[in-house]
């Protein structure tokens, strides 16, 4: 029953009929007596010719003349045939008012006071500026209605191409990890085999939490630092350790409770041991501070050697987890990256609330 009231439009009815009452109630100042002019008196007539004129003329403006001129830019066009449309319904809502008396057995003068001279006077105060209302308001709704709808179209789809990102982004970055981590353990294997067994194991531990654990839009920090601090371990392997100072400062302490999105540290992680391994054969550091501060404010510094180089664009890496920083912690977030021959540094601090 519901469905069918509103597929045809039956809830048109008392819109209209609840918008000439409103206007009624407007002029005569109480809800009774504009309830009783309108329905109990001699005035159905006219009440119906505004009710019926007002409607078809709002109607022809919302389904003809607007797709057929004003969505198309013929705004003069449009703007004429609008103009043209109030002054007929005005026209033939005011030949209501002589059709009342015929009907109700009453004198024009006894019914609205006035002389039937009075034609122009009753087009211009009463017939006119209700018509003119009516179809702005009309307008008004359905313009405000295809607007709301044209939003929520925008935003889904702007929400699906963001996903769709974030997805395409968190893929690159996987296969860029994937390949160092297998690189790191096949030069382990001939320096000391028990050694690459044991980061066999750890690196199928990592490998399950990048297919089966991060997945979400967000993860637990706790579970992103342990996997942060176990490509730390991996790749130190590979590093000189009577040349290269590593130090790490993790607090996981004070990151109980907070999310993150995945992937969104290593990036940074993984560029400083770029850095460094590329430079052998001379002293290189690390250095690393992480910890949840004030309000899940999270704030990360590193700083790393490198080689004498010209400094240069960052790397794919980077890019990335910068783009994604964009795109899911807009205004959330303030990086840093300062670099010069000898070394790199990164401040980064995210809003996580």
């Amino acid at each position: 029953m519901q469905n069918w009231f509103f597929r045809y439009k039956l809830h048109h009815i008392p819109f209209w009929i609840g918008y000439h009452l409103l206007w009624m109630l407007i002029n005569v100042g109480n809800l009774h007596d504009a309830f009783a002019y309108l329905f109990l008196g001699p005035l159905p007539v006219k009440f119906l010719g505004y009710i019926v004129f007002q409607a078809l003329g709002a109607y022809f403006n919302l389904y003809y003349l607007i797709p057929r001129f004003l969505y198309v830019g013929a705004y003069r066009t449009y703007i004429a045939l609008v103009i043209v449309t109030i002054l007929v319904c005005s026209a033939l809502i005011t030949g209501g008012y002589y059709l009342a008396p015929y009907f109700s057995g009453l004198s024009f003068y006894q019914m609205f006071g006035r002389p039937p001279s009075d034609y122009p006077f009753i087009f211009a105060i009463n017939a006119l500026p209700s018509t003119a209302a009516s179809m702005t308001l009309a307008m008004s709704v359905k313009l405000g209605k295809n607007w709301l709808e044209a939003e929520k179209k925008r935003l889904t789809l702007e929400k699906d191409n963001l996903e769709t990102e974030l997805k395409y982004l968190k893929s690159q970055i996987n296969p860029h990890f994937l390949f160092n981590t297998i690189n790191s353990i096949f030069v382990l294997i001939h320096k000391n085999p028990d050694a690459a067994s044991e980061s066999l194991a750890s690196f199928s531990d990592m490998l399950r939490y990048q297919l089966y654990e991060c997945n979400d839009e967000e993860i637990p920090l706790s579970k992103e630092l342990h996997f942060v601090e176990n490509f730390i371990e991996l790749e130190s392997l590979r590093l000189n350790e009577n040349q290269t100072d590593l130090q790490f400062e993790i607090n996981h302490a004070s990151a109980q409770g907070i999310c993150i999105a995945p992937f969104m540290l290593l990036p940074f992680v993984e560029n400083a041991f770029k850095h460094v391994s590329k430079g052998k054969g001379r002293p290189h550091f690390i250095r690393m501070c992480l910890a949840v501060k004030g309000h899940q404010t999270l704030e990360m510094q590193i700083e790393n050697s490198r080689n004498d180089a010209p400094a240069t664009a960052h790397g794919i890496g980077l890019k990335n987890v910068e783009r994604r920083l964009n795109l899911v912690y807009p205004h959330r977030h303030k990086l840093w990256i300062a670099t010069d021959k000898q070394t790199y540094q990164v401040n980064l601090t995210i809003d996580l609330k």
